[in-house]
């Protein structure tokens, strides 16, 4: 089977149930973004190896991926994609991200004034991230204020960035990650 199917030649572009959409619409930008952000955290990763934010950042992706497909669900097959055997972005999901941030805080991070990405390459990658998830955050925002609550979406998004600023800047000043600069 091949990747080409030529399905989108006519602008536009499958969604989950086989629904199918333009590749202008808010939805499919909302998608492009949470997957331009997993792509920016993979990149991060591949400069993380051996860390603990390695692991984290791969949990991360994953619930990104459950993200992807609600957003790349239409509201009336929303029924559908809740008894799927898809996976779904939780509170459970947010509340390990708060966890994560808690824990950032709790270890003393020192910082004043402005972050300036590029002390290391992973720091400036999980800068990148964090910018493409505030991105990320305000088309999904545009997709609910076009058809309604995607309140969780948001809330995991905005609470994501604050924990990529949190990483890069640990990043920054760990002596165990300097090293992979």
């Amino acid at each position: 089977m091949s990747i080409t199917t030529r399905t989108g030649d006519n602008g536009e572009t499958g969604l989950l149930f086989s629904r199918r959409t333009s590749k202008g619409d808010p939805r499919i930008a909302a998608c492009g973004d949470v997957d331009e952000l997993n792509a920016a955290i993979g990149l991060a990763r591949a400069h993380l190896q051996v860390t603990k934010e390695n692991s984290r950042l791969e949990t991360i992706q994953k619930s990104l991926i459950s993200l992807m497909g609600e957003l790349a669900t239409l509201p009336e097959d929303s029924e559908h994609y809740a008894t799927s055997k898809f996976d779904k972005l939780t509170k459970d999901d947010t509340l390990q991200l708060d966890s994560w941030i808690a824990e950032h805080e709790a270890n003393g991070l020192a910082f004043k004034g402005w972050a300036l990405p590029g002390s290391t390459v992973a720091s400036a990658n999980l800068d990148m991230a964090r910018t493409i998830c505030r991105r990320a955050e305000r088309s999904t925002v545009a997709l609910r204020s076009v058809e309604g609550d995607n309140s969780q979406a948001v809330v995991y998004l905005n609470r994501l960035s604050d924990l990529l600023w949190l990483m890069a800047r640990s990043v920054e000043q760990s002596p165990e990650t300097s090293r992979l600069a």
